[in-house]
């Protein structure tokens, strides 16, 4: 089976498993109210990524394909390698740019910490 296009974050909402649902949602929340007004959402790629003057951070479920995992969802700063991430919480992997973390339910999701990134990502954008 083919996955559709997503239009708009309700339907990709409406695609995924309950657990990804709510992980995803987390998430969104924490971007939205961490980054800068400037920064925007849109869907690309059939999931969220957030932007400023370049691209900030990305939400990948594993029900949507080409992300790479499994099970979870993927949430990955396009300039990971720039960021100080001083309590080492990111995942490296075999990109030399994107680091990431993945969250299998949402207990695993350590805001303090994520959002400590997220300020960091937010200030590097305004620094471009």
């Amino acid at each position: 089976m083919l996955f559709p296009k997503i239009q708009s974050v309700s339907h990709l909402y409406s695609l995924l498993p309950e657990n990804e649902r709510l992980i995803v949602d987390i998430l969104r929340q924490l971007v939205k109210e961490n980054l800068p007004p400037h920064c925007k959402e849109k869907i690309s790629y059939n999931v969220p990524f957030f932007y400023g003057k370049r691209s900030i951070c990305l939400i990948w479920p594993a029900t949507v394909p080409r992300g790479g995992i499994k099970e979870g969802v993927l949430f990955g700063f396009w300039y990971g390698n720039k960021l100080q991430d001083v309590d080492q919480y990111l995942d490296h992997g075999t990109n030399k740019q994107i680091f990431y973390k993945i969250f299998k339910k949402p207990g695993d999701i350590k805001q303090r910490k994520l959002v400590k990134l997220l300020r960091e990502a937010g200030e590097l954008d305004g620094e471009k």
